[in-house]
């Protein structure tokens, strides 16, 4: 096992690092950021298992051990989840998320690198876990906006008056 394989995982170490420190800072968003890389993680399985991919290191030698047949390519699960998370930590830190940004592009780049995924896997599994992590920061952003229940009664009275 070469640094590069130790690294990619490692990398995912670091995005959990991230969240457990911006948990203390902003906890329900912390939370709700991190259940967005579960989903990320979800959806890119239903797409593996619709694509079917093979992956490069089935037809030339990897530097890292080919996971089992039937453990699709396309696309790429770290790439997903690295994508994922640096998009949810930007939303929450900016100077964190840059830090998960060059992770992200790091873990992805090492799949390659690697022998176990092609360009094109990793490149819509950032685009995939960062979509959907950027459509529940836009969610939580909208809800936070939005005037709560409780303060009805009052908008409506002084609209009365």
């Amino acid at each position: 096992m070469t640094w590069l394989v130790i690294g990619t995982d490692a990398v995912l170490g670091v995005f959990a690092v991230m969240f457990l420190v911006l948990w203390f800072r902003h906890r329900l968003r912390a939370f709700l950021a991190g259940a967005g890389v579960v989903v990320a993680y979800a959806i890119s399985e239903v797409v593996k298992l619709l694509v079917r991919e093979e992956r490069p290191c089935r037809t030339a030698p990897s530097l890292a051990e080919c996971p089992e047949p039937g453990d699709w390519s396309f696309p790429s699960n770290h790439s997903v989840i690295a994508g994922a998370s640096a998009m949810a930590i930007w939303a929450l830190h900016r100077t964190f998320g840059w830090v998960a940004a060059v992770c992200a592009l790091a873990a992805a780049s090492s799949r390659v690198i690697v022998g176990v995924h092609y360009v094109h896997d990793v490149m819509a599994g950032l685009a995939l876990g960062a979509l959907v992590s950027w459509g529940i920061a836009v969610l939580l952003k909208r809800r936070e906006r939005t005037p709560r229940h409780e303060d009805a009664p009052t908008v409506v009275l002084q609209r009365l008056r």
